[in-house]
């Protein structure tokens, strides 16, 4: 779980990822994310997505915050699903 989160963190700071995998995360894992993110800009503009991800405490991601759910190699559909219910996301972008 822990390989997933760095993938996570890394694939969102536009880090250096080897080209051939990930970090073992696979390449589905990296898809997954990256729309997980065009949705938080979607929804809270690019600036403000990562002040949300990194300071937002989500009751339904047990008390913690978005970079710390997908850390801990929370799914990015299971993350995306808390931050939907916590802020009212519109359905378009569901």
């Amino acid at each position: 779980m822990l390989i997933r989160g760095i993938c996570a963190l890394l694939i969102r700071a536009g880090g250096p990822v080897p080209a051939d995998g990930l970090i073992g995360c696979g390449n589905l894992a990296a898809v997954r994310l990256t729309e997980f993110w065009r949705r938080m800009d979607q929804q809270f503009g690019a600036t403000y997505a990562q002040s949300v991800a990194r300071d937002y405490v989500l009751a339904g991601l047990g008390g913690r915050t978005i970079e710390q759910a997908l850390a801990d190699g929370e799914a990015a559909k299971d993350v995306w699903s808390a931050v939907c219910a916590e802020f009212q996301v519109p359905q378009r972008l569901r």
